[in-house]
């Protein structure tokens, strides 16, 4: 009935792994800086996201829990945020009781400012220079 003894089961194997082939990021094929810039813009590219990163900067300290109060958005969505904008390194968490308490790493904004930086220098630099 197949050709080859192939059943249902391994043409199913054959186009996973044809989908994992072809929808990786190749991330490996690009610098670890370059990697982490852009796992820094993705993170930053929800409104959600800079909302607390605007209030984290507002109150210029930690905050623990406080947070969902000035977001129109409910406590699991939050946290989900939260949690993406934890894992690109932008913000830190610590536990306090029974809060976890967010600020803001210093780091992750180092690297978006030196690569700003990088692109104004070229701008400037540049800039009669353009089409």
């Amino acid at each position: 009935m197949y050709k080859n003894n192939f059943t249902p089961c391994h043409l199913y194997i054959v186009i996973l792994q044809y989908i994992n082939i072809m929808g990786a990021t190749k991330t490996e094929h690009f610098s670890d800086q370059q990697n982490l810039i852009a796992n820094i813009a993705k993170a930053l590219g929800h409104p959600a996201r800079v909302a607390i990163i605007d209030y984290l900067i507002k109150v210029d300290n930690c905050i623990c829990g406080d947070i969902v109060n000035e977001l129109p958005l409910a406590q699991p969505t939050v946290s989900q945020h939260l949690k993406e904008l934890k894992n690109a390194g932008i913000i830190k968490g610590s536990i306090q009781g029974t809060s976890i308490c967010y600020c803001l790493d210093e780091k992750a904004f180092g690297v978006i400012q030196s690569f700003f930086k990088k692109i104004n220098i070229h701008l400037e630099k540049n800039k009669l220079n353009c089409c």
